[in-house]
C-alpha cells in the first residue's frame, strides 16, 4: 500500500497560488501554473517506486510461546535488506494485539536498520493471564524523497500465553512438602495409615487395634497387625469455575486468579506425592478438560492448561460442567471445585448437581471469603447509604453461610479462607483427604 505523505499534499497545495498568480499576471498563459501540478506529481510518482517496495518485504516475527502474568518480554520484528535498500527513512512498526498485553490494542516503535537488517522492537507486559493474541502487524516507512509512505500489512495471527506466576507456587509448594515431611506426616502417609495392605507385623503398643488380623494372630499364636502403605496414584480432578462470579476482582486481583494459583500449588505438591492431577475449566459451559497427568515433570503442562481457562461473563452452569465432568471421570476421585456462589438460585442448582457426584467421588469445595462484603457488613454506618449496604452485604454473607451449610450436611468438605491463606488452607484439606484414606 502506498499513499502520499503531508509533505507531498503541502507541495501538491503550493502550486495554487503559483498558479493563480500566473493566471492574474499573465492570464494568456495560464496553463503554465498546471506545471508545477504535474512535477510536483511526478515527484512523487518516482518516490513511490524508488526504494525499498512494500512487496519485498517479508517479516519475522519472534517472541515467548508463554510468559508469566506481570512479567515483561519483547517482541522482536526483523526482516533482511539488499545493498540496494539500506534505507528506510521514518520506519514503524505497529501491532494489534490483546489487552491482556497493551490496553489500547495497539502499539507501535520505530525501526532501525542496521549489518544489513531492520529490527524493531516493541516491549509489553502481561497485564492478565489467558491466551494473549497477536492478531497483525502493519509496517511503513517514507520514500527517499518523503512524499510516500510504503505500507505492508499483514495478519500474523500469534498466540503468547500468559500463565500464572509458578514462582511463589514453587517456593510455597517445597516449603509445605518440607514442612510437613518434617513434623512426619509424609513418613506416616507413606507407610503405617495407607489403604493398600503391606504386611504384618507383631502388635506393638501404640498400634491401632483396629489393625489387628484375629485370625492370622489365632493361626501364628501372638498377636499380628496389618500394615499398610499409602495407596498412590489417586485422580485429583481441579474443577475451576471461571462464570461471571469468578472474574470479579477481590483485593485487586480476580477470582479466578487466585484460584488458578491455589490450583497449581496443590497439583504440585499432588504430583510430587505420587498421585494423577487434571483440569477441568467451565462457565456456562465446560471450557476445558485435561487429560490426568503424572509425575512432576507435567507441571508445565498444567501451567499451560491453566493458562487457556480464560474470563468468562456469563452465569455458571453447574448442572452441565458437574454433570460432564462426572461423565469422564472412570474412577473414584477427588474433585476439588472452586466456585463463588453468591446467588441462591445457582447454588440451589449447584447443590442438586454435587450431591450426584457424592454418590461416587469425594468433592472439596474451595471459597474466598469477601473481605469487602464483611466490611461493609461491620461497618458502623455514618449515613443512611451505609445502612443499606450493611443489609445487603449481611444479606449475602447469611445467604452464603447457609450454602456452605448445606453442602457440609451433604458430606462435602469445604475450605473458606481469606484470599492471601486460601492456598495454604486447601493443601492442608488436600492432605488431611490423603490421611484419612478418603478417596
Amino acid at each position: 500500500m502506498i499513499y502520499p505523505t503531508a509533505r507531498a499534499v503541502a507541495l501538491v497545495g503550493a502550486g495554487a497560488p503559483v498558479a493563480l498568480l500566473i493566471g492574474v499576471v499573465r492570464p494568456d498563459i495560464w496553463y503554465a501554473g498546471l506545471a508545477w501540478i504535474g512535477i510536483a506529481l511526478a515527484l512523487i510518482l518516482f518516490d513511490a517506486v524508488a526504494g525499498v517496495a512494500p512487496g519485498a518485504v517479508e517479516p519475522a516475527v519472534s517472541h515467548p510461546r508463554a510468559i508469566a502474568v506481570g512479567e515483561g518480554f519483547p517482541v522482536e520484528i526483523a526482516f533482511p535488506l539488499t545493498q540496494a535498500q539500506t534505507r528506510l527513512p521514518h520506519a514503524q512498526v505497529a501491532l494489534d494485539v490483546d489487552e491482556r498485553l497493551d490496553a489500547g490494542g495497539r502499539a507501535t516503535a520505530p525501526i532501525d536498520v542496521a549489518d544489513g537488517r531492520a529490527v524493531a522492537r516493541l516491549d509489553f507486559t502481561a497485564a492478565r493471564r489467558g491466551p494473549a493474541r497477536i492478531a497483525a502487524l502493519w509496517l511503513r516507512w517514507q520514500g527517499m524523497l518523503g512524499l510516500v509512505w510504503k505500507q505492508r500489512a499483514e495478519t500474523i495471527d500469534r498466540e503468547v500465553l500468559v500463565t500464572p506466576d509458578v514462582r511463589p507456587v514453587r517456593e510455597d509448594g517445597v516449603r509445605l512438602f518440607m514442612r510437613d515431611a518434617l513434623h512426619g506426616l509424609m513418613a506416616r502417609l507413606d507407610r503405617g495409615e495407607g489403604s493398600e495392605f503391606q504386611s504384618l507385623v507383631e502388635f506393638a503398643p501404640g498400634m491401632d487395634r483396629r489393625a489387628i488380623d484375629w485370625k492370622q494372630s489365632a493361626r501364628h499364636g501372638e498377636l499380628l497387625a496389618k500394615e499398610f502403605r499409602t495407596e498412590r496414584n489417586n485422580q485429583i480432578v481441579l474443577a475451576i469455575d471461571s462464570g461471571r462470579g469468578m472474574v470479579e476482582p477481590l483485593a485487586g486481583v480476580p477470582r479466578l486468579d487466585r484460584a488458578v494459583s491455589a490450583a497449581l500449588l496443590t497439583a504440585y505438591v499432588a504430583l510430587k506425592v505420587g498421585d494423577r492431577v487434571s483440569l477441568f475449566g467451565f462457565a456456562a459451559r465446560p471450557q476445558l478438560a485435561s487429560a490426568a497427568m503424572s509425575g512432576a515433570h507435567s507441571f508445565a503442562a498444567l501451567q499451560h492448561h491453566a493458562a487457556r481457562i480464560d474470563y468468562a461473563h456469563e452465569e455458571t452452569n453447574y448442572t452441565l460442567a458437574l454433570s460432564t465432568l462426572a461423565a469422564r471421570l472412570d474412577r473414584r476421585s477427588l474433585i476439588i471445585v472452586f466456585t463463588d456462589f453468591s446467588d441462591p438460585t445457582s447454588a440451589e442448582l449447584m447443590l442438586r448437581a454435587v450431591g450426584r457426584l457424592l454418590e461416587r467421588h469425594i468433592v472439596l469445595f474451595v471459597a474466598m471469603q469477601d473481605a469487602e462484603l464483611e466490611e461493609y457488613a461491620g461497618r458502623e454506618p455514618a449515613e443512611p447509604a451505609d445502612v443499606a449496604r450493611a443489609i445487603t452485604a449481611a444479606a449475602l454473607l447469611r445467604e452464603r453461610r447457609i450454602v456452605t451449610a448445606r453442602l457440609r450436611r451433604l458430606g462435602v468438605h469445604v475450605v473458606e479462607a481469606p484470599h492471601d491463606r486460601i492456598s495454604t488452607r486447601l493443601l492442608d484439606g488436600y492432605l488431611m483427604i490423603k490421611r484419612r484414606n478418603l478417596i
